[in-house]
């Protein structure tokens, strides 16, 4: 009897050993998926066992109950992370649950550039295949009610950046951080400006920064640009800047400035009416916000292209006269 229970011990020691090697080897294992790679989303609040479903449900060829007992079993199941997740080929259970546990997301980028206007940067965004459009079809002002800012202008209002974002993530998400990002970098140019500055208030700050933004062709003439302007506006001189007018535009401009232009009146036209626009052209990048309210220390109240990207500024009109003849006309 006594050798009997001891060969059934055995036995059952034997099994639980090959069982315990068994799933050893199973977590290890790649698991085979219905295309190279699966997206996999797991909502807030969702159970170990709905994990393990929603993984089979992505496309993954697997053993529900098996995945389950392998989260239970890995003491790891309380630190899987809700989110949006890219399973490829070749990853086996353990590196699933490492992954679910870390909340490594599959992320994407969306950059938006220093100088480009609200339409393009909702251009961009409906671009944005995994992107929600949720602000499809909205206008400007559906959109800033959205963000929680009505009545405020959408021009200027979001800081130039790379954004990451997760697949299922929405616009509207993507447009509120980068507003956020505009009102800190806004804020912390505006604690640093130079006793004298021009601008009054941030929001003019804003608005001469977005024109330094698409007047400046080098890094290193922008604080001169910004020079520039501010004399302008300090003297009373209309700003008389292109980019104001092509603005004021909006979408009949061809990509050709004409005399016409220059001369057709509307809010944004700094040929026909003095002191700053009534909104920005465009989203500044950090240096223009900072040139805006820290400009060079200048008499200069011209500049015209050398032809290389950068300028050169003069401070009369007999100066800068001469520079237009030798840098423009060759003379």
């Amino acid at each position: 009897m006594k050798r009997f229970l001891l060969t059934v011990f055995l036995l059952g020691a034997l099994a639980v050993l090959g069982a315990g090697g068994w799933a050893l080897w199973w977590v290890y294992q790649p698991l085979p998926l219905s295309a190279p790679t699966v997206d996999l989303s797991i909502e807030a609040g969702t159970l170990p066992r709905g994990v393990a479903q929603a993984v089979k449900d992505a496309g993954v060829d697997v053993n529900t109950d098996l995945l389950y007992l392998w989260f239970r079993f890995s003491g790891q199941d309380r630190l899987i992370k809700a989110g949006s997740y890219e399973l490829e080929t070749g990853i086996t259970p353990h590196r699933l649950l490492a992954k679910l546990a870390r909340g490594e997301e599959t992320l994407r980028a969306v950059t938006l550039v220093e100088g480009w206007n609200f339409r393009q940067v909702r251009a961009a965004l409906l671009k944005e295949e995994v992107l929600k459009p949720e602000t499809k079809g909205l206008t400007d002002e559906a959109v800033m009610n959205l963000l929680g800012k009505p009545g405020v202008h959408p021009e200027g209002r979001f800081f130039p950046d790379t954004y990451t974002y997760a697949k299922g993530s929405s616009d509207v998400a993507v447009l509120r951080r980068a507003l956020r990002a505009m009102e800190k970098r806004l804020a912390a140019a505006w604690a640093q400006r130079a006793p004298d500055a021009v601008v009054k208030t941030p929001d003019e700050a804003l608005i001469l920064a977005s024109i330094i933004e698409k007047e400046t062709g080098k890094a290193a003439d922008r604080t001169m640009v910004a020079s520039v302007f501010s004399n302008r506006l300090r003297v009373g001189m209309p700003l008389q800047t292109d980019p104001t007018v092509i603005y004021g535009l909006g979408a009949a401009f061809d990509g050709n400035l004409r005399k016409k232009d220059l001369q057709a009146d509307t809010p944004w036209n700094t040929y026909t009416r003095g002191g700053l626009p009534p909104t920005p052209i465009a989203m500044p990048g950090k240096p223009s916000l900072l040139a805006a309210v820290q400009p060079a220390p200048s008499k200069a109240l011209y500049f015209v292209a050398r032809g290389d990207g950068s300028s050169q500024f003069s401070a009369s009109l007999d100066e800068h006269n001469r520079a237009v003849n030798k840098y423009q006309r060759g003379q």
